[in-house]
């Protein structure tokens, strides 16, 4: 159990890491965001006050610097306002507009955007006139800004499906340490079955007219049947074509003669047998812990009906009590490893029926009906093949 700890250890440092990799990473891109803004809003600062020198130049002016500095914008789309509002120039914009009244019509509402989102430079041409430098964010920097969150998407279907990967491990993990309890189980009660076994021929020999030695050694076949069921946990059992009606009364006789005269049980069953594809001792085993689960909630006392048929694409199995009944919240979880309301017991009857119905035989079982007080309804469901 060290490794498999220790497996467990590493990937949840592995996620660990993961994660604070991915934090560590959202924090450069922000910081890196942050910086370019500043480096942009600088830059059209650079390129409202080239504006103003190129509206403020004579003849003599060197504009050959001016030039160079508005011709460098590539990048930071922008729109130049005049003081009524009227659109002087823009840069870097896409415009897809057929039409000259389209196209003002988009730069105007575009350089409303910018000046909604506080994105505007004043510039003062005279005491009387000025022109308003409106920007957006460059594209680089638009992606850049959605960059995060794409990030903080990755991380986290990272760290949920790592999460459900340690889950499934831990679950799988668990599933080893019950089927190696199973069969070393089975492996254990071998060796004491073969010599029961052994000496109740011994005794039918020696005391051949005892009716006691009979039942004795159905109560040691019935052990060796018990040993084969748990040597098959863990493993797909080969199904193989069983009288499901025959497999039913075997259960009715067993439990009716080892529990009270108080709970009644009954069966209906059709005429024609229902030759079903299965593995008897599994599928026994799990009618059996219906039916004692069914005792369980009669307290002894009552009624056990169960009912057998063929419709035309299912083999249906219903097992009836007149028992407390289940809430209709526990429906599910009735099935759940663990979920008892007995004071003894580990609630796994119905959770080892469940897997071995759906998982062994690709069948279903639920709680068809249950009222309190009254009684529950089980049914299994297997596909006709």
């Amino acid at each position: 159990m060290q490794w498999i700890n220790r497996i467990r250890q590493v990937k949840i440092a592995l996620v660990i890491s993961a994660v604070l990799l991915s934090v560590l990473s959202l924090g450069v891109s922000h910081f890196l965001v942050r910086d370019l803004k500043v480096e942009e809003q600088r830059k059209v600062e650079t390129w409202a006050e080239a504006m103003r020198s190129l509206n403020n130049a004579d003849e003599t002016t060197d504009l050959s610097l001016v030039l160079q500095v508005l011709n460098t914008n590539n990048t930071i789309p922008v729109v130049v306002l005049d003081k009524m509002g009227q659109v002087q120039e823009y840069r870097n914009l896409d415009i897809y507009a057929k039409t000259e009244a389209d196209t003002l019509s988009y730069i105007l509402r575009r350089a409303g955007e910018m000046q909604r989102g506080q994105r505007l430079i004043r510039v003062d041409l005279s005491p009387t006139d000025y022109m308003q430098i409106c920007y957006d964010e460059s594209l680089l920097l638009r992606r850049l800004a959605w960059w995060p969150y794409v990030q903080m998407g990755v991380v986290f279907v990272f760290v949920v499906v790592a999460i459900f990967a340690l889950l499934s491990s831990k679950k799988a993990e668990q599933n080893k340490v019950w089927v190696g309890l199973s069969k070393e189980t089975a492996h254990q009660l071998g060796t004491p079955i073969s010599s029961l076994m052994a000496w109740v021929e011994v005794l039918k020999e020696t005391y051949p007219s005892d009716e006691l030695i009979p039942e004795m050694d159905k109560d040691v076949k019935r052990l060796q049947r018990i040993a084969e069921r748990f040597s098959k946990i863990g493993s797909m059992p080969e199904p193989t074509p069983e009288n499901l009606n025959e497999l039913i009364i075997q259960v009715v006789q067993y439990i009716s003669r080892r529990t009270s005269n108080r709970v009644l049980m009954k069966y209906s069953l059709p005429e024609q047998p229902l030759i079903v594809r299965m593995s008897a001792p599994l599928f026994e085993w799990v009618i059996e812990n219906l039916c004692k689960n069914a005792i369980d909630a009669m307290d002894g006392k009552g009624e056990i009906a169960l009912k057998a048929f063929a419709t035309k694409n299912l083999y249906v199995v219903e097992v009836s009590d007149t028992g407390k009944g289940i809430p209709k919240g526990h429906f599910r979880t009735v099935f759940a490893p663990g979920f008892t309301t007995k004071k003894r017991g580990w609630g796994l009857g119905l959770s080892l029926a469940k897997r071995i119905v759906e998982e062994y035989h690709q069948g279903h079982i639920f709680v068809k009906n249950s009222e309190l007080g009254r009684g529950t309804t089980f049914r299994i469901e297997l596909k006709k093949r």
